[in-house]
């Protein structure tokens, strides 16, 4: 199940929606919708995001985090490292070599660490005295 897929799956049922009303509301099939949640089809575009988004009647912060899930939510990801450091490529083919032995907890850390980098570089490009 991919980020995007999850936060809708999790958004229907809590206003108790079907997959098949919502599927037809949206004029897909209940099949489309299944693999989209349970991460089987690639990430929406952009029009189907925007369908989901009216769908759901969310504005603003909602609909830019759910924007943000949809490009995060690809489930057959290709890391380009042409032009990286070897340590970059190492990295890339040892996460995909490992990535479906991790437990639940292994991915968090992962993630909590890269997001943590992740916000470090944006501070200190906000900052430029540093």
């Amino acid at each position: 199940m991919t980020p995007f897929g999850a936060r809708i799956r999790e958004m229907r049922q809590q206003r108790g929606i079907t997959l098949q009303d919502m599927a037809a509301a949206l004029e897909v099939s209940p099949a489309y919708l299944s693999a989209l949640e349970h991460g089987k089809r690639g990430r929406p575009n952009w029009f189907f995001l925007q369908r989901i988004i009216s769908y759901f009647n969310v504005i603003w912060d909602e609909a830019e985090a759910l924007q943000r899930l949809a490009l995060i939510s690809h489930p057959r990801v290709v890391v380009d490292t042409a032009g990286l450091s070897p340590d970059a490529t190492e990295l890339a083919n040892r996460l995909a070599e490992e990535i479906g032995g991790l437990n639940d907890a292994e991915i968090a850390e992962l993630l909590s660490q890269l997001k943590a980098m992740s916000r470090g570089r944006r501070q200190r490009r906000a900052d430029p005295t540093e």
